[in-house]
C-alpha cells in the first residue's frame, strides 16, 4: 500500500512542479537553457572513433608558405577572442506524418468431457460436453496527423567571447532594433569551428554546436498579442 502510494504521489508531484515552472514564467517568455559543457550530461559517453597517425610538418628552407595557413596572405576571419563573425541563421523546417493503424482479433475456446468415471451416465445429456466455453472479440482503429512549417532567416554579427582549448570558439551575438514602440530582440550563442568560418568571415547555424537561437521583442504589439498574466495562471491553474 505504500510503494502504491507513493506511485499515485508521484505524477501529482511532477505536475506540481511543471505547475510552478510555468506560474515562474507568466508574464515573460520562457527562458532559454544556458550553453554548456555537453559532457556534464548525465546521458553523455565518450565515443572513439578511428584516427590518422599524427604527422609533424617539415619545415621548408626559402619558402614564404607557412605550415597550416588557410591562404598566402594573413587570413581575416576571426581566430580570436574578441574578434567579430557574422552568423547567417537560415531554418526551413517543414514535416508531415501521417500514421494510420487498425487491428482486429477474435478468439473462442471451448473445453468438454465427453467421458468422466461413467458419471456421464448419471448427469443429463450434453453437460460434460460443453463445460467450459469463452469467446472475444477486440478492434482498434488509429490516425494520427502531424503537420508542421517554420521559416527563419537571420543575418547578425557576433563576438568571439572565449577560445577553448582545441582550438573552437565560442560566439555570442545579439542585437536590437526599435521601430516606433516595438523593439525587436535577435541572440544567438554558441561553438563554433575556425574550419567552418567561410572567406567572407561568415558561419552557419547548422556548424554551430550547443546553438540557443532567439527572436522575439517587446512593446505594444507584443503586450497586444500576449495574454494576461491572470489568464496564464487561470489557464495554468484549472485542471479542466
Amino acid at each position: 500500500m505504500r510503494r502504491r502510494a507513493l506511485l499515485l504521489a508521484l505524477p501529482l508531484a511532477l505536475a506540481g512542479c511543471n505547475t510552478v515552472s510555468r506560474l515562474s514564467e507568466v508574464g515573460k517568455p520562457p527562458e532559454l537553457s544556458p550553453s554548456a559543457d555537453p559532457t556534464l550530461d548525465p546521458s553523455y559517453r565518450p565515443m572513439t572513433m578511428p584516427m590518422p597517425a599524427a604527422s609533424t610538418s617539415v619545415p621548408e628552407a626559402n619558402a614564404l608558405w607557412r605550415s597550416g595557413s588557410r591562404a598566402f596572405f594573413k587570413d581575416q576571419r576571426a581566430a580570436n577572442v574578441g574578434d567579430i563573425v557574422t552568423v547567417l541563421v537560415s531554418m526551413t523546417d517543414a514535416a508531415n506524418v501521417q500514421n494510420n493503424s487498425d487491428a482486429n482479433r477474435k478468439s473462442s475456446e471451448t473445453l468438454g468431457l465427453p467421458n468422466l468415471f461413467g458419471l456421464e451416465r448419471a448427469l443429463p445429456a450434453g453437460v460434460l460436453d460443453s463445460i467450459i466455453k469463452a469467446a472475444s472479440a477486440n478492434g482498434n482503429t488509429g490516425n494520427g496527423t502531424i503537420k508542421r512549417s517554420e521559416l527563419v532567416t537571420l543575418r547578425l554579427a557576433g563576438v568571439v567571447t572565449q577560445m577553448l582549448p582545441n582550438g573552437n570558439l565560442v560566439v555570442a551575438a545579439r542585437q536590437q532594433m526599435r521601430v516606433n514602440s516595438e523593439l525587436r530582440e535577435l541572440q544567438v550563442t554558441g561553438v563554433i569551428r575556425p574550419q567552418d568560418i567561410a572567406s567572407d568571415n561568415t558561419v552557419r547555424h547548422d556548424r554551430m554546436a550547443e546553438a540557443r537561437i532567439a527572436y522575439g521583442g517587446r512593446g505594444q504589439l507584443t503586450d497586444l498579442q500576449t495574454p494576461r498574466w491572470g489568464q496564464q495562471v487561470l489557464d495554468i491553474v484549472l485542471p479542466f
